[in-house]
């Protein structure tokens, strides 16, 4: 059987199209780094002077300095590219706090690979950006001062310190907004006002094009950010270590001081910052350029000149089912979209599944049904397991055990403390204070006292707290002041991150499964199976599909039950300060599989009495696909805050009553 899962990894002029994405911001910083004439002097100058003539060819030749530079800017793109490719998966993540994934993170070995690549393309920039600059910028490594003696510039190494902070904050960046997903609805995410100005090109490229402004504010952002933080990283903890390690690097090839003393000037000046906000807004912006371009050419529709891109195999069921079958879910996602394309728009493929009834495991339609029936049942699976506890592995009965005889002494009721006297004072209070609480754990001395002793205990605690003191003081409001801290916590955005439950996570975790939950699996599988029913009406020779037809729409109907129930019910956890129930997620699979259900109940619905369909199996269908309207979000009602009575209130509050109750006898008498 010829193909094979990997098949559905290969996209055809995808290297290029790499390339071009990576190759776009090169040129651009080329435009910026590279040093050229000053456009003050006259064209005409220019043009007769031979001197400017060379300087201008070998700017722009690509044998040469300048070529070799594009290489060096390229390769900081390329080093990201091989780690998007090693590092990709498709799917939401759906671990339930930022701060189970910052710790899963932190004990990743990915982590700190993603770091590692990221502080090479930094080195790699950084060299090249310094080799450009000019003398004038004060940028070279080394300096001279009172004739030949050699100073080791601290300005670079401030720079070189910037960059590679620009690289952890870009590491931060890279897990916390997930760039390694590949979504393979983002194509949706453009409107078509946007694609109408750049209808000449792919529609890949126009997605490229259009991110690339928003690209470069967010680069710049960043840039500043990192700013600001490396000046307190390199000022309170590497300058030091830094200017010893670049002393020791630059010694055997420079006459520098035996000392390793730091300069008493700071090399920072706003000449040198506005330079480190350009490189980190350059180098951020070949970053976020490459991953742009990866996330979008890598989730292209499988498709290549126009057909599916297992027809040009030499068995391309059999390819299509070794990806169905794959065990990576970023090759069945593929798959499974291929899949629904074909039932969609492909007649000749769509009868080739319906013919072919020879294969060692089963028919082709056989297979494909099993296979997107499983992950629909899946769903529903998991459904029904959501609050249940899970089942004990071993169920042995509770052995009979013999009440035995009592071998040892009863406990002894006497004073536990041995002494020979009454203790007197502060030791003997305490000595008792223990002796209660070993006896009776879990019972406070105050409890234990008698009514006199309490009300000497609110008489103290009148004469000692202030009436406002008691009242901060109280459960109540000590209870509502945590709450309102803890929620004003919850919506700082780096804290809130780490301890927030997000409903969207957890019921996508739910539903669609963890660590990753990819929506487009499901609804695919749902459009695949649907759309070959109905097509089977004309295209089916066998007559093979018509008789899962009514399992197709008892378990689509069921699901879409199922799991609008748990959407109903399904809490919001206490740390989630939104309090809407938002998932697009289940709401784009809710919406394909009612789609889908829709579609096959209009088409065999003349025909339910011979597939042996029921009154009540076709109305739980209907039911099932309309949707339910939205009810207007209504704020949740809080607990109203009890405000504790002041000891006035209290007291008022009894003569109150006393003459509210001795009004209504006189009413009465009357």
């Amino acid at each position: 059987m010829a193909g094979a899962p990997a098949l559905f990894l290969n996209r055809h002029s995808f290297a290029g199209y790499i390339l071009f994405g990576s190759l776009v911001p090169c040129q651009l910083e080329l435009m910026f780094v590279l040093p050229r004439p000053c456009p003050c002097i006259n064209v005409s100058r220019r043009s007769a002077n031979p001197s400017f003539i060379v300087a201008d060819f070998w700017s722009w030749f690509p044998i040469g300095p300048t070529g070799f530079r594009t290489l060096l800017i390229f390769s900081c793109g390329l080093s990201i590219l091989i780690l998007r490719i090693a590092h990709y998966h498709v799917g939401l993540k759906t671990t339930e706090s930022g701060l189970q994934a910052l710790g899963s993170s932190l004990l990743s070995a990915q982590t700190y690979e993603t770091a590692f690549w990221y502080s090479i393309s930094s080195f790699l920039f950084c060299s090249i950006f310094l080799f450009s600059m000019s003398e004038s910028s004060n940028l070279h490594w080394i300096t001279y001062f009172s004739g030949t003696r050699a100073r080791l510039n601290e300005r670079p190494l401030f720079l070189a310190c910037y960059l590679g902070v620009c690289a952890l904050f870009q590491t931060i960046t890279h897990y916390k907004i997930d760039v390694d997903r590949l979504d393979f609805d983002i194509s949706k995410h453009q409107t078509k006002v946007q694609q109408k100005a750049l209808g000449v090109l792919p529609r890949s490229f126009q997605i490229v094009l259009l991110q690339l402004p928003g690209t470069l504010a967010q680069s710049a952002q960043q840039a500043v950010s990192a700013l600001v933080a490396s000046l307190f990283i390199y000022y309170f903890i590497l300058r030091s270590s830094a200017w010893g390690w670049a002393l020791t690097f630059f010694r055997p090839f420079y006459s520098l001081p035996k000392t390793n003393i730091v300069p008493a000037t700071w090399p920072t000046d706003i000449y040198l910052l506005v330079r480190c906000v350009y490189a980190g807004t350059l180098m951020q912006f070949v970053w976020a350029a490459g991953n742009t371009a990866f996330s979008v050419f890598m989730v292209r529709e499988p498709l290549k000149n126009g057909n599916p891109l297992t027809s040009e195999s030499k068995d391309p069921n059999g390819s299509l089912l070794n990806g169905l079958k794959s065990k990576k879910l970023s090759i069945k996602s593929f798959a499974m979209w291929e899949l629904a394309l074909i039932a969609r728009d492909f007649e000749v493929r769509r009868q080739a599944i319906f013919c072919d009834i020879d294969r060692k495991d089963g028919p082709m339609w056989s297979q494909v049904y099993s296979i997107c029936m499983e992950l629909l049942k899946q769903i529903e699976t998991r459904v029904d397991e959501y609050g249940k506890a899970p089942p004990l592995a071993f169920a042995q009965p509770n052995p009979v055990v013999e009440a035995k005889q009592r071998t040892a002494a009863p406990l002894r009721q006497e004073a536990i403390f041995t002494k020979k006297g009454e203790t007197p004072g502060l030791l003997g209070g305490v000595e008792k204070a223990l002796d209660q609480i070993a006896r009776t754990p879990g019972s406070s001395p105050v409890s234990e006292l008698s009514p006199l002793a309490k009300k000497t205990w609110r008489d103290a605690k009148d004469r000692m707290l202030t009436r406002e003191q008691q009242e901060a003081l109280s459960p109540e409001h000590l209870r509502s002041e945590f709450g309102n801290w803890t929620t004003s916590l919850l919506r700082i955005g780096y804290i809130g991150r780490l301890f927030r439950h997000d409903f969207r996570t957890r019921i996508a975790g739910v539903v669609l499964g963890t660590p990753y939950a990819e929506p487009t699996l499901y609804t695919n599988a749902a459009q695949a199976l649907c759309l070959l029913a109905v097509h089977s009406l004309a295209e089916d020779q066998f007559g093979n599909v018509h008789r899962d037809v009514p399992s197709i729409i008892r378990t689509l109907t069921a699901v879409i039950r199922k799991v609008e129930g748990l959407h109903q019910r399904f809490p919001l956890h206490w740390t989630d300060p939104s309090g809407t129930k938002e998932s697009p997620e289940v709401d784009q699979i809710l919406d394909a599989l009612r789609t889908g259900l829709e579609q096959v109940v209009a088409k065999f619905e003349p025909y339910s009495s011979d597939l042996r369909l029921s009154l009540g199996d076709l109305r739980l269908a209907k039911e099932a696909i309309v949707k339910p309207e939205k009810e207007a979000p209504v704020p949740e009602e809080m607990e109203p805050v009890v405000k504790p009575k002041t000891i006035d209130e209290k007291n008022v509050e009894p003569s109150r009553n006393r003459r509210e109750f001795k009004r209504a006898e006189m009413e009465q008498a009357r």
